[in-house]
């Protein structure tokens, strides 16, 4: 079937808009298409520096008639109704069809060709395409993210013809801007129109243009016998600001690498887009940068690299006066700077909220196991490197140099690595402190920043998190269930907190496998203690998989289903079912088992050894599937029915000991 290509080429694409660009140029395709009734068998989408590409296979040459059937008024409406209607429809009224006392039509659509709703989908996606920033140019109308230039649309070896704002479709691109001949070249499929970039110096996939950088990175380090420090980040990024990427290999003044390799890596990365080279010998930075370059130079790109050192030398030695300058003063000299720094308009200075850390951190500290005086010196520190003149320069470098400073001022290395750790986990990919000292520091950074903006109402809401406190909740839940803490999260942050971090813990336990009414099932019996509800999640979740577990589940519903209709009547008998005589054999056994199943639950909870009280509550299974198999609840003696009613509450009690079973599906 035939193939649509669509070219969109323009000048220079911001590397951060690319990725998205791509998979919006392909989603709002698929839509419009849909739309039409077709459904391709292959679309793909590419981006690059300049240029916006789909192809799309399987798109038939014309579209298929179509019956459309649309309802109408009822019977008997009024008429202006019915003559709204039939104009809409273009039909006549002995054309309608009546069914169930409502007008129907069917509209006979003879299909389209293809390439009539190809121009019209094209010029519908250009005009309305969400770039997050966009701008006219000349006298036009039309709004791209920078001036477009050309639009190759090409369907089965044809240009389908249209013009948007003065642009008319065609079938020729052009290559490189600066290598080649600069002459631009037909493309009437896909293989013709990749096969004329790579003749004219691009490479379309950036997918292979990462490929192509990293692959050659790494080729100059070994020949140099030097290491890539590789940074996926970067590489997406320069990936998408040269159509025909050649890594280079350039050199640094060694004298710089007295910095704090971050500083380093951070002023390379930043502002130049380099990428950093380590000795594999010792392990640190090595004095040369890779950068990549646009054009494949005849010397080899030598005069890249020195142009380029030049710019980093330039760079790294605002660096050093910003390192030299901020040691001059102490962090605790800083202080009364943050008074001038305003955290929250509502929540008051970066001071103010220092002052809150150091008193989360006091109290936090006895329930790590770290030393309170300790915790709240570094608490109290923490943040005054944000008006160090490195941290101004590179943001991304707050806490990290904090750290550094404190070392440098002789602080207790303990109290400069939490400093260094305290916004630690700042993702999924990030290590919790792994220091006592540090898991304080950064649980009261993260619980100050929950407790403040709950405390004013500013809670997540749908997508929108603009102060990230999803990401904090979620690092306070790593950095306890790693570092196995016992805190009480109720009672140093409120009931609402408890469910925020229930709903948290509840994510990021289905993104290990988990599964989530598991997670309300524990969290339903008040327990904040994070690291005992996951116990008594996994625990739950291997006694489920059981055959006992399966089927005591279903008993403890059917039990507590007769138990609600009873609730319904009245209040339920009190006290504990007793062995009456003459009662069924398996009623009796049912008391028999809970007498010895309820003290060995008690036990095995009071010791937080969950698998055992599951496995206690096992030896329910047997008994109460008889129970239900043998013996009839509601019974005429009432003494008999109240009897059974309270063997049924203690089962439903002796389980929801250990979680509240009425939350598990299934």
């Amino acid at each position: 079937m035939p193939q649509l290509l669509l070219e969109l080429f323009s000048e220079e694409i911001p590397a951060r808009m690319q990725a998205h660009a791509a998979r919006d140029l392909e989603r709002m395709a698929r839509e419009r298409l849909a739309e039409q009734g077709f459904l391709p068998e292959a679309m793909t989408a590419f981006a690059g520096p300049r240029r916006l590409t789909l192809v799309i296979e399987g798109l038939p040459e014309a579209q298929a008639d179509r019956t459309e059937e649309r309802k109408g008024p009822r019977v008997g409406s009024p008429e202006k109704a019915m003559e709204g209607f039939l104009r809409s429809t273009g039909l006549t009224m002995d054309q309608l069809v009546e069914q169930n006392g409502v007008w129907f039509a069917k509209i006979e659509r003879k299909g389209r060709p293809t390439p009539e709703i190809i121009a019209e989908m094209v010029e519908a996606i250009v005009r309305s395409f969400p770039w997050p920033k966009s701008m006219t140019w000349g006298r036009g109308t039309l709004r791209w993210v920078r001036p477009l230039k050309r639009i190759v649309c090409v369907f089965d070896g044809v240009v389908v013809p249209f013009v948007i704002d003065g642009i008319a479709s065609g079938e020729t691109s052009e290559g490189h801007r600066f290598m080649g001949d600069a002459k631009p070249f037909r493309a009437r499929n896909f293989d013709e129109y990749q096969a004329g970039l790579s003749a004219h110096f691009v490479v379309l996939d950036p997918e292979e243009r990462k490929a192509a950088i990293l692959d050659g990175a790494r080729t100059l380090c070994f020949a140099r016998n030097l290491e890539l420090v590789e940074d996926e980040g970067l590489l997406a990024e320069v990936a998408g600001l040269a159509e025909w990427p050649t890594p280079v290999l350039g050199d640094m003044d060694p004298d710089f690498l007295d910095l704090p390799p971050e500083v380093i890596r951070t002023s390379m990365r930043t502002h130049q887009k380099y990428f950093a080279v380590r000795d594999p010998a010792t392990g640190g930075l090595a004095p040369h940068f890779i950068t990549v370059a646009n054009i494949q130079a005849a010397d080899g790109g030598a005069a890249i690299a020195a142009g380029n050192a030049k710019v980093l030398s330039a760079r790294l030695a605002d660096a050093r006066f910003f390192w030299d300058e901020d040691r001059k003063l102490t962090l605790e000299d800083r202080l009364e700077k943050l008074k001038g720094v305003t955290f929250h308009a509502r929540l008051g200075t970066m001071f103010e909220r220092v002052e809150r850390i150091t008193q989360l951190a006091r109290r936090l500290a006895p329930l790590v196991g770290a030393d309170a005086e300790a915790a709240a010196k570094a608490a109290r520190l923490a943040k005054a490197d944000l008006v160090t003149g490195m941290v101004g320069e590179f943001p991304e470098l707050q806490g990290l140099m904090g750290g550094y400073y404190a070392r440098a001022e002789g602080l207790d290395p303990g109290i400069a690595d939490a400093i260094r750790d305290h916004y630690r986990p700042q993702g999924p990919g990030d290590a919790v402190p792994a220091s006592p000292l540090g898991q304080v520091l950064a649980l009261a950074d993260k619980l100050d920043s929950l407790i403040g903006f709950f405390s004013i109402d500013e809670k997540p809401t749908g997508s929108k998190d603009p102060y990230a406190l999803r990401r904090a909740a979620l690092g306070i839940i790593r950095i306890v269930l790693e570092g196995g803490l016992r805190l009480p999260i109720r009672d140093i942050a409120g009931d609402d907190l408890v469910i925020f971090f229930a709903d948290r813990l509840k994510v990021l336990l289905r993104e290990q496998g988990r599964r989530h009414d598991l997670v309300d099932a524990v969290f339903a019996l008040g327990d904040d203690d994070l690291v005992r509800i996951v116990a008594r999640v996994d625990a739950l979740d291997g006694f489920l998989t059981t055959e006992d577990g399966a089927n005591l589940l279903a008993g403890y519903k059917r039990a507590t289903n007769i138990l609600r209709a009873e609730e319904k009547k009245g209040a339920l008998p009190d006290g504990p079912a007793v062995a009456m005589d003459g009662a069924p054999a398996a009623e009796l056994a049912l008391v028999q088992a809970l007498a010895g199943v309820e003290p060995s639950v008690a036990q095995a909870l009071s010791a937080e050894d969950f698998v055992a009280a599951m496995q206690a509550l096992a030896g329910l299974r047997g008994p109460v599937d008889a129970f239900f198999e043998q013996v009839l609840v509601n019974a005429e003696d009432p003494a008999e029915r109240d009897n059974r009613l309270r063997l049924l509450s203690q089962v439903r009690d002796a389980m929801g000991r250990v979680a509240d079973f009425s939350q598990v599906t299934g």
